[in-house]
């Protein structure tokens, strides 16, 4: 039934570039006209035989077993299976279809070429040529003149001149972005004042009120937008107004730069555009998934989601096949997002690969430095410290410490992070970043977190209680919602994950229902038995080879509090929603979960063993004692802990 579904040929052999899939090979906007195949070539021959082309065909090896094993799955299906899933898919779809909701009107702005444009404006003698703002490490930003001969962020710099022999390099000056990016800020406020900012140079904006107010349309309101923004910085940025926010950001991309697209509040116009988009202009489908729907099912635009709904509900989780569901229909987004406070601050820094003990602990001190200042800037204290780490070879690692104590001083943070560093020596790294979480919820307030309060007490008692009557009963449940990888997984993803790697891939990798397969956007936690009783800190540990969620392997899960986004944008345990091209965002979004959760743990452990110590102290006696005699016995100093009486109250219970 394989072949029903569609399975398109790799490219490749007497080509290998064609196959060669980087994050900078694909289209931007301004690169309209570029020699795709040229550009692809070029990278390939200047990456092969390096450290990084080495993880690339790793994670590609990866990519194809998922692949393989998709198709096995596909070609297993009966004409039965096809048509029982055929019905579920057109359930999901009358329900998707009742939630459309077109009442709103959402304008994703996105400010052209920002970096390279300030830099433009600042140095008038750089206009109309090939501008790269970076370094020959890595470009952050490229003019378009210079997207015309392929060169684009992401990209290395030595590759960028290859590329375009006179291409100019400005090295970053984020000060100066900030400050355009507040005055851009400024002009959004006016039309939205809930808008939020998802980078410096891009917004979503809630623009129905502004509309209704003012008797205008929303192209109007994208004018008088982009004008206002001109205006105010003397830069120029592209509008997209829709009904909902995924769309718009995809038709804020189409005029490109200094232009704007209207999709009006009408289904049939919304379909229409949605049925010939190429899935990849869909934040949240990466590389990884759109080789995974072209190539096992033909899947190349939306409109083919909903043709191919029956293997999809066939192949994939339930959150997932709602998310390509949704995609094909044109659903998003269309309520604004919570406010929420920052839940971490971070640094990091990129350098020569080295393994010099001394050099990375110089670099530790100055990161450390750094994250100091920037929190006290803003009054912020913290307990969960993640140290990032990037080997010589691309690989990921990221290690966490919890300290009893809010801190924010450097000497503080310099305590774990050395320790952390230590653990993981002798290793050539060229990439740190330090990153703290789980703030305090009053700024400089300095109470113990561990002090513990009897409402809080009460709840991790009922905790206690629900968990230990009802663990059994939630398991199956939890592990299918968490949907993690069986015993069906490959052997080797199994012994990769076994040794406590998670080597991750894409985003959306997102696996069957019927085996259990997914990528949860969580970490992994790992108590490390060896670390010194005074450090009184918890590690966690997760080893990646890139910055995107990662895939795990798991016989099962009971955890109900376990962290993964549903329908692959909605956190599963506050429903904020972030979509998976946040990357950033969402990994302070899961640092700030994982911190809550360690700290939970804490609690939990610290009372069962407070409560077991001091009851190991009471002497054993089973011949019963008058209340009278208890009271008594009491002065002796062996008195029953009150966490230990409420235990065994729940108990009688």
């Amino acid at each position: 039934m394989a072949s029903s579904a569609g399975t398109p040929s790799d490219g490749g052999g007497d080509r290998p570039w064609q196959s060669y899939h980087t994050a900078y090979t694909n289209a931007k906007a301004g690169m309209e006209g570029v020699d795709k195949e040229k550009v692809q070539r070029v990278i390939y021959e200047m990456s092969k035989g390096s450290k990084y082309f080495e993880n690339e065909q790793k994670k590609e090896a990866i990519t194809k077993q998922k692949i393989e094993h998709l198709r096995a799955q596909c070609a297993k299906l009966t004409d039965n299976d096809i048509s029982h899933f055929q019905k579920v898919a057109e359930k999901k779809i009358i329900e998707l279809e009742a939630s459309r909701d077109l009442s709103k009107i959402w304008l994703h702005t996105d400010m052209d070429a920002f970096y390279a444009a300030v830099e433009t404006l600042e140095n008038p003698s750089l206009k109309g040529k090939p501008l790269a703002v970076g370094s020959m490490s890595m470009i952050a930003t490229a003019s378009y003149e210079a997207r015309k001969f392929g060169v684009r962020a992401a990209m290395p710099g030595f590759i960028g001149c290859k590329l375009c022999p006179d291409l100019v390099f400005v090295s970053p000056n984020f000060e100066r972005y900030t400050h355009y990016s507040e005055l851009a800020r400024k002009v959004f406020q006016r039309f939205d004042p809930n808008f939020f900012a998802t980078s410096l140079d891009e917004a979503y904006l809630d623009i129905t009120e502004v509309c209704i107010e003012r008797g205008i349309t929303g192209e109007e309101v994208a004018s008088e937008l982009r004008g206002a923004v001109h205006e105010e910085t003397g830069l120029t940025c592209s509008a997209g107004v829709a009904p909902n926010r995924m769309i718009a950001k995809v038709c804020s991309d189409i005029n490109k730069p200094n232009g704007q697209f209207i999709l009006p509040n009408d289904r049939d116009a919304v379909t229409t555009f949605v049925s010939t988009l190429p899935i990849r202009k869909i934040g949240g489908i990466g590389k990884v998934t759109e080789q995974m729907l072209h190539q096992v099912l033909g899947i190349s635009t939306c409109q083919e989601m909903l043709q191919k709904a029956a293997f999809l509900c066939a192949l994939f989780s339930e959150g997932s096949t709602d998310f390509f569901l949704s995609v094909g229909l044109g659903l998003g987004g269309t309520e604004t997002p919570e406010h929420r406070l920052r839940k971490s601050m971070s640094c990091e820094r990129t350098f020569s690969a080295t393994n010099d003990s001394s050099l990375l602990f110089e670099k530790l001190d100055n990161l450390a430095e750094n994250l100091a200042d920037d929190m006290q800037k803003e009054c912020l204290k913290g307990r969960t410290l993640t140290l990032k780490l990037k080997t010589a070879a691309f690989e990921v690692r990221t290690r966490a410490a919890t300290a009893q104590n809010y801190i924010s001083s450097k000497e503080d943070i310099l305590i774990y992070a050395k320790k952390l560093l230590k653990a993981e020596l002798p290793l050539s790294l060229r990439l740190m970043g330090l990153r703290m979480s789980h703030f305090h919820g009053e700024k400089d307030d300095s109470t113990s977190p561990t002090q513990k309060t009897l409402d809080r007490f009460f709840h991790l008692s009922e905790n206690n209680s629900n968990t230990n009557g009802t663990n059994g009963a939630s398991s199956v449940d939890a592990s299918r919602d968490n949907n993690y990888c069986n015993d069906a997984t490959t052997n080797d993803e199994c012994s990769i994950n076994d040794a406590g790697k998670d080597i991750s891939i894409d985003q959306q990798a997102i696996f069957s229902l019927n085996e259990k397969l997914s990528v949860p956007d969580g970490t992994s936690s790992i108590n490390h038995d060896n670390e010194p009783a005074s450090s009184n800190m918890k590690v966690t540990t997760t080893e990646r080879f890139d910055e995107s969620a990662s895939c795990k392997a798991s016989a099962s899960s009971s955890k109900p509090d376990e962290h993964f986004w549903r329908d692959g944008y909605i956190c599963s345990l506050c429903g904020f929603e972030l979509p998976p091209c946040f990357e950033e965002e969402r990994q302070e979004h899961s640092d700030f979960h994982l911190a809550e959760l360690l700290q939970k743990e804490d609690a939990v452990d610290s009372t069962l063993h407070l409560s077991k110590e001091r009851l190991a102290e009471r002497p054993c006696s089973t011949t019963p004692t008058p209340s009278k005699k208890k009271l008594k016995s009491s002065k002796e100093g062996k008195h029953i802990p009150i966490d230990s009486f409420f235990l065994k109250c729940n108990k009688k219970v």
